[in-house]
């Protein structure tokens, strides 16, 4: 029985790009959890939505993420939201946290009612320097 010698061929990484939106973070680093809660009295479906900012900070670069958007297609609710935490802008676009800075670790969430659930994800995100 013979072996062939076989090798591994290099990859060339160096026209690849990461998803990298600063030093220490990236869009990536935001998750967005979302289950059904009790409906409104009404009958309306509520849900509740939670982002996490899950960067794992570094001493030496930061995690905050800022200019949060989500793909969000013509989102609105029956129920209030409060536009400081999550408002459409436009069509696809809407924005959390008002813009404002999220740090490594924080979370927020809120509750929307409508007949079904939108389909959220993080469409861009900048990394904040410190």
């Amino acid at each position: 029985m013979t072996r062939a010698n076989r090798s591994i061929p290099s990859l060339d990484t160096s026209s690849v790009s990461t998803q990298r939106v600063g030093d220490g973070c990236t869009k990536d680093d935001i998750v967005i959890h979302q289950g059904a809660t009790a409906p409104l009295t009404n009958g309306i479906p509520t849900y509740t939505v939670q982002v996490l900012n899950v960067c794992a900070e570094r001493t030496d670069v930061g995690c905050e993420l800022g200019q949060i958007h989500l793909s969000c297609g013509w989102f609105s609710s029956a129920r209030l939201v409060n536009p400081r935490v999550f408002r459409r802008l436009r069509y696809d676009d809407c924005l959390v946290n008002d813009g404002r800075p999220f740090p490594s670790g924080s979370s927020l969430s809120f509750q929307y009612a409508n007949s079904f659930p939108y389909q959220l994800s993080v469409s861009s995100a900048s990394c904040v320097s410190r």
